[in-house]
């Protein structure tokens, strides 16, 4: 089902969004300033491209031990540029796909999924992409480690 929904969502304009990432991949690679949002522009890049079985976490989600509060300023930083650089206008892309996939009835799951990204467009710093069985484990690992 993954697969299917996968193949819909670049026929309905999943791949016009990858090309927002990549070129968004490629201006960060290209700007000396930038090069700290390269890594979260291919995470992304991943996400938009294959939507259905992955998920985006947070590092910290991911290994909760490596919690570093320089790191975290300085990717609140990164985000803050990010969002003035790129951010807003990839979140309306995803936004305009959306609203265009959810027309049809086929699309809903597919234009959802574009909301999803949306939200992520905004603050990508300090996310992995992962598959959603490893960020289910993550997270139930977190759970176990923050109850006991």
């Amino acid at each position: 089902m993954r697969t299917v929904l996968n193949i819909l969502n670049f026929v309905l304009g999943g791949f016009l969004t990858t090309l927002g990432w990549l070129l968004a991949t490629v201006v960060s690679m290209v700007l000396i300033i930038t090069l700290p949002l390269t890594r979260s522009c291919w995470e992304i890049t991943k996400l938009s491209f294959l939507p259905f079985g992955n998920e985006a976490v947070h590092v910290d989600e991911l290994s909760p031990g490596e919690k570093n509060g320089l790191m975290n300023t300085g990717g609140t930083l990164l985000n803050i540029l990010w969002f003035v650089l790129f951010g807003w206008w990839l979140c309306l892309t995803h936004i305009v796909a959306g609203i265009a996939q959810c027309i049809t009835i086929i699309g809903i799951p597919v234009g959802i999924a574009n909301f999803k990204i949306a939200a992520i467009a905004l603050w990508p710093v300090g996310r992995r992409v992962v598959s959603v069985e490893t960020a289910r484990a993550a997270r139930e690992a977190n759970a176990r480690r923050r109850f006991q």
